[in-house]
């Protein structure tokens, strides 16, 4: 467990006695100080460590000098003639650690002897020596505080400098490696201070160093978190490690990037070397995008004190530039860069002669420190000399130099070393209450404000733990503190790759260290998502198979009828359920499952405005169960919950108070709730390509005339007398209660499903439609060990959508293939013909006729059959197969190609590294609904229909979408609980109730309507080249004259005849 957390109760002999140990007396430590520095018998050595263990355990960091331990540890190292000594000194600094009394180590460790066996015993001649040397110091700093950090990794970085010998340098870095796993933070934070010792080191003339170094390095990298760098930092290391090829390859890479993300410390510390031996090259192309970099990337730190050390780096490099390059404009851009550095910096000079930071010194912080213990503590003797003091005052300066006043920080880092400065009867009451009172007194001598909320210590605690997380590679939490109350309901918030999702995930499947187990603390997580399997059992039997509920079926009767489901809905299908049914379903499987804590990832994805106000008032209600939340709903958070759960910078922080409350602690969180689109976040629709007949925008494409629809297995109606019509114009939201029938009415638009109870539904032949479903990953549920670009090129190969192939309107019933064989024959001159097939089409008038083939006949026999007789012979879905391909051609077929379908993909914010290197499986949900929407456009298509669109999208995402719609050229159908996104888009609203449709605001016509015409290209507009690419100048074709200009025309030419005179044409020629 990480020193991070917070002090055990204090060790008593009663205590040592109950693990079955000998309560150990001060006179023992000589004889085992002895046998652990000269016992040649490890055993020997291990079993006194441990007997010294338990005297430490209750004397504490005094038993070092009382009982002369520290003295005998340095005799150990010491002793250059006995390596039994010093490998038993060794030895016992890891078993102390191994132990649990580590905080008291430390202090005593730092001040007397880490820089000895750093450099010293790190280059033992004895390899045993050597290696425990490297694991008791890797072994310490495992376990002390993050903010430790900056007091170990100086001395390891001066012996990776400096050191005459190969195996201090290994072992120093084997020991940095150790603080990037454990210390993430404070390494990303003092990257400016390593990279550059890493930077030599990758150079040394030993092997070992140069390839230790090199891994180092590369572990150092993976804690930078800007986006914007993270997939050029295998270029960027290889930039560093072989400078004269890679630099001018990497910049050009660079130079090519858009930089959004926030430039913070670690990145400017790995992109330095690299800019500054950029400056240094002899091309102006090359100095010219190094400055440009410089400038993109100036403009996105956060602060001065960012910047001020890379100053002397890069600013002198850009000023003998400014003075040397002969090319003016990239003169104007060094320029530029110079101007943009120094704005940030606040500075004029050339960066090499700024005063130093203000830093408070461990003797400054001593001062409110020993006034705190003074107070708790009115007999303490304890002095700044102290190493204990010392070293607690060197943590409080590190805080404070890092200007962070967070109050869980200050507790994590300090409460271990402050407990031990106090009596054994106090210390576990009253160190928290010392390091508060140390840190306003910090913070009010910097002027700074700090966030204590008075209710962190109400209420019964269900979770208080520390843990890191990590997402592959990627370190998304470090050291983090997660502190759970029983009754409370949390929302948990942060930008995105945070970690929200992981982190749920990681509580569901019991990775989160220190948290408590399932027997103790019982965690649900509310998906509604139902595994493809089940979707044919009943919904009673669904419940009563889940093994966790241990409820009768009564009891599990009168819970699933409590939140709406009735005995006969009870049991229906689980597939014939709603997205906002099967939510219902979950939260009342989690009622029954009578959890403490329930995790709900957007639990509002599916469900109406009443099912909304429903879970608001259900999860309201719960006193004794705690709730984590996961939503893009504002409104449902800013409601629910009681606190939020702030994921930022790897660490995870507590606000009181709802969504409000937490954007005024934190006021740039705003951005993730609200819903302006990014500058540089878009999407994009494809301009949908004309249809034949259609001239105006308001001409119908769709239409639906008093259709009916009931599933096979429902016990009532679903759709009763519908009629509808769609247009490139149309802005449709439709609206109504979970099953009410949106959704089957959508899949009747789009042929999913066909009418069986009356009406029909008729739709342009060449209509191309996007659709995207309610669960938006069943499109790509089958192939998520495929990358997005293979996804599309299985899906589109043919040339046609395959998820067409298997829609209900494609399929022929018994019915229709009766009727299809009956209308078969067709008599041609005297001659019986059965059709095999139809095969093309070409225009009749206002319709279309079609080509047939038939059986036993060669394709010179073929005829061509107008579409209504097919129609009337049953062979109205080859038809519609003919219609499809014919679509495709009229949509200028794409070409199902890399470089097109990445193209497409970026629209819609995928970046073509996922495109094609990723597959679908490891993409967020987000990114998964992006190659969903992708996959869905490809076509073309004139009308989109979007089912639930909002679900899984993220704020950001959301607005781009709206942006994208309110743009398309074709027309847009989308069903939506969400208030804020329908009213930013639809003018258009069909009520659903009961199965009967209610619509309102549209503008439906028959023919053409009187809106612009569509049908003809604006010639001016048009631009011809040639083969080489030069502008054809084309001459504007003459204006269509109106029969009064024809007359008055007419009249001038035979005026001009009788006078003799020669025609405006002929005088032209």
């Amino acid at each position: 467990m990480p020193a991070a957390a917070m002090s055990a109760p204090a060790i008593t002999p009663a205590d040592l006695k109950a693990e079955g140990h000998s309560v150990p007396k001060p006179g023992d430590a000589k004889i085992d100080i002895v046998t652990v520095l000269s016992a040649p018998s490890r055993i020997e050595r291990e079993k006194a460590a441990l007997e010294l263990v338990d005297l430490v355990k209750l004397e504490g960091p005094a038993a070092f000098q009382q009982l002369g331990l520290a003295a005998a540890i340095k005799k150990g190292l010491d002793d250059k003639k006995n390596p039994i000594a010093r490998e038993g000194a060794c030895e016992l600094l890891a078993i102390l650690v191994e132990q649990g009394v580590g905080n008291s180590v430390e202090p005593f460790f730092f001040e007397e002897i880490m820089k000895q066996i750093v450099a010293e015993t790190f280059a033992d001649k004895i390899a045993p020596v050597r290696k425990a040397a490297v694991e008791a110091v890797k072994a310490v700093v495992q376990v002390a505080t993050s903010w430790a950090t900056p007091i170990f990794l100086p001395i390891l970085l001066e012996q990776i400098k400096t050191a005459g010998k190969w195996q201090v340098k290994t072992g120093a870095l084997e020991v940095i490696d150790q603080l990037v796993v454990s210390a993430a933070d404070q390494c990303a934070r003092l990257m400016p201070d390593i990279i550059p010792v890493m930077v030599e080191a990758i150079w040394d003339t030993k092997s070992d160093v140069k390839k230790a170094a090199r891994a180092s390095l590369t572990k150092l990298c993976a804690l930078v978190s800007n986006k914007d760098i993270e997939k050029f930092i295998p270029a960027l290391i290889s930039s560093l490690i072989n400078p004269v090829e890679e630099v001018p390859k990497t910049i050009q890479l660079l130079a090519a990037t858009t930089f959004v993300s926030e430039v913070d410390s670690p990145t400017l510390a790995l992109m330095a070397p690299l800019l500054q031996r950029g400056l240094q090259e002899k091309l102006t192309s090359t100095v010219r995008k190094v400055a440009t970099i410089i400038d993109n990337m100036a403009k996105l730190v956060d602060n001065e004190y960012t910047v001020r050390p890379f100053l002397p780096k890069l600013l002198p490099g850009l000023l003998k530039v400014e003075t040397t390059v002969g090319d003016p404009e990239a003169r104007g851009v060094v320029t530029k860069a110079i101007r943009t550095l120094r704005d940030i910096s606040k500075t004029e000079g050339d960066g090499t002669d700024l005063p130093p930071l203000k830093h408070i010194t461990p003797a400054q912080a001593s001062v409110p420190l020993l006034e705190a213990l003074k107070k708790a503590d009115s007999s303490s003797t304890l002095t700044a000399e102290a190493p204990l003091i010392h070293y607690a005052s060197s943590l409080v300066a590190n805080l404070v130099n890092a200007r962070n006043y967070e109050p869980t920080e200050w507790d994590t880092a300090l409460i271990p070393y402050v407990s031990l400065a106090l009596p054994h009867a106090t210390r576990a009451n009253a160190a928290g209450g010392v390091v508060r009172e140390v840190l306003e007194a910090s913070a009010k001598e910097e002027g700074e404000k700090v966030e204590v909320f008075d209710d962190e210590e109400e209420g019964e605690d269900l979770c208080n733990c520390t843990f890191s997380l990590a997402y592959g590679a990627k370190i998304l939490l470090n050291t983090a503190t997660l502190r759970l109350k029983r009754g409370h309901r949390y929302g948990l918030c942060g930008r995105n790759g945070s970690g929200k999702s992981t982190l749920m995930r990681a509580i569901d499947n019991g990775q989160v260290e220190g948290f408590p187990s399932p027997d103790v603390v019982r965690t649900f997580y509310v998906e509604h998502d139902v595994d493809g399997d089940e979707t044919e059992n009943s919904i009673i039997s669904f419940v009563l198979k889940d093994k966790r509920i241990l409820k009768t079926e009564a009891q599990c009767r009168e819970v699933l009828d409590s939140v709406g489901f009735n005995a006969q809905r009870q049991e229906a299908a689980i597939g014939s359920l709603s997205g906002g049914w099967k939510m219902k379903l979950a939260l009342a499987r989690a009622i029954l499952f009578e959890a403490d804590i329930l995790l709900l990832d957007e639990p509002t994805n599916h469900l109406d405005v009443i099912n909304v106000a429903w879970l608001e008032n259900y999860l309201c209600s719960l006193k004794t169960c705690t709730s984590i939340i996961v939503s893009h709903d504002s409104g449902f958070l800013n409601n629910v919950v009681t606190d939020i759960l702030y994921l930022n910078r790897f660490k995870v922080k507590r606000y009181p108070g709802n969504l409000d409350a937490f954007v005024k602690f934190v006021p740039e969180a705003k951005v993730y709730f609200e819903l302006n689109p990014a500058e540089d976040y878009n999407f994009k629709f494809p301009d949908p390509p004309l249809l034949d007949g259609v001239k105006t925008k308001e001409k119908s494409l769709m239409k639906m005339r008093h259709v009916g629809f009931q599933y096979p297995t429902a016990p009532v109606q679903q759709l009763y007398d519908v009629s509808l019509q769609v247009s490139l114009s149309s802005r449709v939201a439709v609206l109504g209660p979970n099953g009410s029938g949106k959704s089957t009415l959508v899949k009747l638009l789009v042929g999913e499903t066909e009418p069986n109870k009356g009406g029909e539904v008729w739709k342009h032949p060449n209509l191309v439609i996007g659709y995207v479903a309610q669960h938006a990953f069943h499109h790509i549920d089958n192939h998520l060990d495929l990358t997005p670009l293979q996804y599309m090129l299985q899906r589109y190969q043919t040339g046609e959508d395959i998820e067409e192939l298997s829609k209900g309107n494609r399929k022929l019933t018994e019915e229709e293939e009766k009727k299809m064989k009956e209308g078969s024959t067709v008599v041609v001159e005297g001659v019986k013909r059965i059709i095999d097939d139809v095969i093309n089409r070409k225009k009749l008038k206002q319709s279309f006729e079609y080509e047939c083939s038939f059986k036993g006949l060669s394709s010179s026999e073929n005829i061509w059959l107008p579409r209504d007789e097919l129609i009337r012979r049953g062979f109205e879905k080859k038809i519609m197969e003919v219609d499809t391909r014919e679509a495709q051609k009229a949509g200028l077929l794409r070409p199902l190609v890399r470089r097109e379908i990445e193209a497409h993909m970026a629209d819609f914010g995928l970046e073509a590294e996922f495109v094609t290197h990723n597959t679908m499986r490891g993409l967020s949900g987000g990114q998964k609904v992006k190659v969903v929407l992708a996959a869905a456009t490809w076509r073309r298509p004139h009308v989109v229909i979007l089912d639930e669109p909002t679900n899984y999208l993220d704020r950001e995402s959301l607005a781009a979408l709206i942006e994208a719609l309110k743009v398309f050229e074709g027309g847009v159908l989308v069903i939506t609980h969400n208030r804020e996104f329908s009213e930013s888009i639809c003018t258009e609203v069909w009520a659903m109730k009961d199965g009967y449709l209610e619509a309102s605001g549209h503008n439906w016509v028959e023919g053409q309507g009187s809106g612009p015409r569509i049908d003809k290209a604006d010639e001016e507009e048009k631009e011809v080249f040639d083969a080489m690419g030069n502008k054809i100048e084309q001459k504007k074709k003459a204006k269509a004259l109106s029969s009064s200009e024809l007359r008055k025309k007419k009249k001038e030419r035979m005026a001009r005849k009788k006078l003799g005179l020669p025609s405006e044409e002929e005088e032209e020629l």
